[in-house]
Order: C-alpha cells, then structure tokens, then sequence
C-alpha cells in the first residue's frame, strides 16, 4: 500500500509526498483502500535542510581551488522520507550527484588559478628623455 505524507512549507503551502513507510509519530490523517495520509512532524523546508546543506558544501568544494569554474551545475537526486526528511537517493548503481563544471572561452587567461600560469606582466615604459 502506497503512502503519503504531508508537508507544510514554512510559507504554509501544503506538499504531499509518496514515502515507502511512516515514521512514528507522524499523524495519521486519512484512509482510504490505496493510500494512507500522515502529516509530516516537521516542516517541508526543513526535511530539506540537510540536502540544502549538502550542496553549499558540494559548491564550495568545486569553487574553491584550482579549478575555478565560471559555472558550477550540481545534480541530486532527492527522496524523501518520513523518517529522516529528504535524502539524497540512490540510483541504479551508486548514490546520485551529478557535477557538471564549465569555463567560459579565455578565462584561464582572465583569472588564472593558483596552479595556473602567472599573468603577463604588463611591458616596461619608454624612459623619458
């Protein structure tokens, strides 16, 4: 039997969730032959802190460094549970993030990392006179 649970989002908005099981001490708040409803004992925003947490360390792995993308495009895959808010999910193999890393064309010249190469030095002036 499939089961729901709901959500409240910290604006008050209402997201109803498929999860495999309830946790206990969610509220059991509907029935019916297919699906059960419970009412999530913490917020919506909150289930996602820890995802939300997990990708502004992701962020600063990939932007700090030598690397030093011009962009940083990060992938989760989310689930969430009644147990234990949301999840990062597991795919088909592994657990799933994607990380995708882009330069724009002639940024390494504009702002050459720490492993890069120095930047030109700009050509002496002609003495005067």
């Amino acid at each position: 039997m499939a089961s729901l649970m709901e959500f409240t989002t910290d604006s008050g908005a209402t997201v109803t969730v498929e999860v495999d099981r309830h946790a206990p001490g969610a509220q059991l708040v509907a029935r019916d032959g297919q699906h059960a409803l419970a009412r999530a004992g913490r917020t919506f925003d909150s289930a996602l802190e820890g995802i939300r947490s997990a990708a502004e360390s992701a962020l600063a792995v990939f932007r700090d460094g030598r690397l030093q993308p011009d962009g940083v495009e990060l992938e989760f895959g989310v689930k969430i549970t009644s147990e234990a808010g949301a999840v990062i999910a597991k795919s088909a193999l592994e657990g799933h993030l994607t990380v995708k890393l882009s330069w724009s064309p002639g940024s390494q010249e504009r702002t050459p990392g720490p492993a890069g190469p120095p930047a030109p030095a700009d050509p002496p002036a002609p003495a005067a006179g």
